[in-house]
C-alpha cells in the first residue's frame, strides 16, 4: 500500500510540478505541488463587493460578513459549522494533526492511507475510502459535519467530492503545501474549522522555536564543512533505475538549508526531480537520507549499489533513514523529520536539540 502511495504522491507532484464552496458545484483546479488557487471563487467574491459597494444589492457588508464563510486553504468560499463533532480526514497530514489536537474520537472516517498509517489510534474499523475515487454517496450518508481533503484528491484534475458538496456537506480543501511557512497556515486553518485555534497556535510556535534553535545552531558551521545531501524517496532498482528527490521550492530543500546542509539536487529545474544513477552517482554526495517507505533493509541496499562504491556517503557509511510518515506528510512532524535529518547530519552540533512533537 505505502508502495502505491508514493506513486500517487510523486505523480501528483510531476503532473502539476508536486475546491468549491461548501455545498455547490465546481470545477477543480489543475492541482499543483504548492498552494493551489481557484480563480472562479476569487472572481466571484470581486464581483460580490463590488455589488455591495455599488449598491445593486440590498446586503450590507455586516450581513454578508454574518454569513460566516470563510476561504479555505484552497481558495474556496465555505461556511464551516458552528460545532463541529465529526470529521472525515481525506488525507495522512490532516488527519494526524487532528489527532496531535485530541481530535482521533471525532474522526468517523478517512482514506486509506490514514488508517494504514494511523489506525491503531483511530475508531476502530471506521469506513475507509480511496482518496483519489471516494464513494460519495457513501460519505454523505455518514453525515459528518466536516469533511477535510487535501491536494491529493484533484491530483487528475477533476472534483471528486463534488456530489459530496451538492448534498450541503462542508468540504474544505487543504492543497499540499511546499514550504514551512504554508504548512503552518494548514494548521491554524484546521485548528479554525475544529474549535482547536489555541492548540494550533500553541503548534506553530513551537515549530518556530525548533526552528530557530536549529538555524542558529547551524549558522556556526562553516562554510566548508557543510555536507552535499541527496535525499531520497525511491531506491533505484534493476526494474526501475531511478532517484526520485526533493528539488527546489520544496518544503525538504528547504529543511535541509535550514540545518546547514547542501541539497544536491537544489538546482534541478523540477521540485521532485527523477534522477538516473549516473547523475546521482557524479552529484557524489556526503550524505545521503533516505525516506524510501517499502524497500527491505533499506540502508543496506544503498550501501550495496553496484557503481556506487566511490560515492562519499558510501565510502563514510553516511546513509540514514528518515521516517516516512513525518517527512512526507505536509504538518507539523516535518520538524520531527528536521530535528532528525539534523542529528543525523551533524551529530556533534545538534546532539542536544529536542524534537517539540515526540511523542505524539
Amino acid at each position: 500500500m505505502k508502495k502505491k502511495l508514493l506513486s500517487v504522491v510523486m505523480s501528483a507532484a510531476i503532473i502539476a510540478g508536486v475546491l468549491a464552496a461548501c455545498g455547490e458545484t465546481a470545477t477543480a483546479p489543475a492541482p499543483v505541488e504548492s498552494e493551489v488557487t481557484t480563480e472562479a471563487p476569487a472572481a466571484e467574491a470581486t464581483e460580490a463587493v463590488e455589488a455591495v459597494e455599488s449598491g445593486a444589492e440590498e446586503a450590507t457588508t455586516e450581513e454578508v460578513a454574518a454569513e460566516g464563510t470563510v476561504q479555505d486553504r484552497a481558495g474556496n468560499d465555505i461556511v464551516i459549522p458552528e460545532t463541529v463533532d465529526s470529521i472525515i480526514s481525506m488525507a495522512p497530514s490532516i488527519t494526524r494533526t487532528l489527532i496531535d489536537f485530541g481530535l482521533a474520537d471525532k474522526i468517523v472516517a478517512c482514506d486509506t492511507y490514514s488508517y494504514g498509517s494511523y489506525g491503531s489510534v483511530l475508531k476502530e474499523d471506521i469506513p475507509q475510502f480511496d482518496m483519489m475515487a471516494p464513494d460519495q454517496e457513501a460519505i454523505v450518508m455518514l453525515g459528518a459535519d466536516l469533511v477535510l481533503t487535501s491536494g491529493m484528491s484533484a491530483a487528475h484534475g477533476n472534483d471528486v467530492f463534488e456530489s459530496v458538496k451538492e448534498a450541503g456537506v462542508c468540504v474544505a480543501d487543504i492543497p499540499s503545501s511546499a514550504s514551512i511557512e504554508d504548512i503552518k497556515k494548514d494548521i491554524l486553518f484546521i485548528g479554525q474549522c475544529v474549535g482547536k485555534d489555541s492548540e494550533a497556535e500553541t503548534v506553530c510556535k513551537n515549530m518556530d522555536e525548533a526552528i530557530a534553535t536549529i538555524s542558529d545552531l547551524a549558522a556556526q558551521i562553516p562554510e566548508e564543512e557543510r555536507k552535499t545531501v541527496l535525499f531520497e524517496l525511491y531506491t533505484p532498482s534493476a526494474e526501475n533505475p531511478v532517484i526520485y528527490t526533493a528539488g527546489n521550492g520544496t518544503y525538504i530543500n528547504e529543511m535541509l538549508e535550514i540545518i546547514g546542509a547542501k541539497n544536491v539536487a537544489a538546482e534541478e529545474t523540477d521540485q521532485w526531480p527523477a534522477l538516473n544513477e549516473e547523475a546521482a552517482v557524479l552529484m557524489n554526495p556526503d550524505v545521503i537520507l533516505t525516506a524510501d517507505m517499502y524497500t527491505p533493509d533499506v540502508i543496506n541496499t544503498i550501501l550495496t549499489m553496484e557503481g556506487w562504491e566511490n560515492v562519499n556517503a558510501i565510502v563514510n557509511k553516511e546513509v540514514y533513514e528518515i521516517d516516512s510518515d513525518s517527512v512526507n506528510q505536509p504538518n507539523e512532524h516535518v520538524i520531527s523529520a528536521m530535528v532528525a535529518m539534523a542529528k543525523a547530519i551533524y551529530p556533534d552540533v545538534f546532539a542536544a536539540v529536542e524534537d517539540p512533537f515526540d511523542g505524539e
